[in-house]
C-alpha cells in the first residue's frame, strides 16, 4: 500500500521560511517522479514544484514560483522537500505532495499522478 506522508506545516508570520517534507512507503520512491502541489479554499489544486528522477536529480517550477521555492529529495530517506522562503500571506494553502511512477516527467498536470499524500495546512499571519 502506497502512503505518501506530509509535515511540516503550521501557522508562521510573513517573513518566516518554512521546509515541508513528504515521506513516501510502498514504492520504489527513486524512479518516481515526486511533486508538490497546493491548494486554497475554493481553488483548484496547482502545481508548485516537482524533481524527477534524471541523473542529477533536476527540479523544476511553476513559472510564478521559482525564486520562492525550493524543492529536492532524498531518495535515501524516501523523502522529498519544499523550502519556502519569505513567506507571504497568500502562501497560505494545503499543500500536497504526489508521485509520477514516470519518472522522467516533469508534469505539471495533476491527472499525471498516481499517488497523493493528505496534505499539510501552512497559515500565514501577518
Amino acid at each position: 500500500q502506497v502512503q505518501l506522508v506530509e509535515s511540516g506545516g503550521g501557522l508562521v508570520q510573513a517573513g518566516d521560511s518554512l521546509r515541508l517534507s513528504c515521506t513516501a512507503t510502498g514504492l520504489t520512491f527513486s524512479s518516481y517522479t515526486m511533486a508538490w502541489f497546493r491548494q486554497t479554499p475554493g481553488k483548484e489544486r496547482v502545481f508548485v514544484a516537482g524533481v524527477n528522477t534524471w541523473k542529477n536529480r533536476s527540479a523544476f517550477y511553476a513559472d510564478s514560483m521559482a525564486g520562492h521555492f525550493i524543492t529536492y529529495r532524498d531518495d535515501a530517506k524516501n523523502t522529498i522537500y519544499l523550502y519556502i522562503d519569505n513567506l507571504k500571506l497568500e502562501d497560505t494553502a494545503v499543500y500536497y505532495c504526489a508521485a509520477d511512477e514516470s519518472g522522467g516527467s516533469q508534469s505539471r498536470y495533476g491527472g499525471d499522478y498516481d499517488y497523493w499524500g493528505q496534505g499539510t495546512q501552512v497559515t500565514v499571519s501577518s
